[in-house]
């Protein structure tokens, strides 16, 4: 009981890898919408996008950089980098797309724009493809 009331974080890097791991499952997810191409041409007849350079690939550059973001995160792999794809394309879709009303009807992708610097910040933590790949190996004589 007194760790849950202490300063100290508990399972700091089991709670971050699980958060990486589900916010990069539900980027992924949204992104798959590159996928539906009626739903992709519905998008491009927003006001809002209609007057954004080439709507239609702005529309399908931004729902692929949710699926390989999500992707990215979901393995741990370019984290850094994908989290801050990840957190220009939300601010994007907050501020931009939505007006900014990140207070009531643009929180989701406020809040995972805060989740993308999480990341970005952390990096991979553990159970990460970064690990694997770009730990610093140790050469031994």
């Amino acid at each position: 009981m007194s760790k849950l009331f202490s300063a100290e974080p508990l399972w700091k890097n089991s709670g971050l890898v699980l958060l990486r791991i589900v916010t990069g499952l539900l980027m992924a997810y949204h992104g798959l919408e590159v996928f539906k191409p009626g739903l992709m041409k519905g998008y491009t007849e927003w006001d809002v996008i209609k007057s954004l350079p080439a709507p239609l690939f702005m529309v399908y550059l931004g729902k692929g950089l949710e699926l390989l973001t999500g992707i990215c995160l979901a393995l741990g792999l370019f984290t850094r980098i994908a989290a801050l794809f990840m957190f220009i394309d939300m601010i994007f879709i907050c501020f931009k797309v939505g007006g900014g009303k990140f207070w009531y009807q643009d929180q989701h992708p406020f809040i995972f724009a805060l989740l993308a610097l999480v990341f970005f910040f952390t990096g991979p933590v553990k159970f990460g493809l970064d690990n694997l790949f770009f730990q610093k190996r140790k050469i031994h004589y």
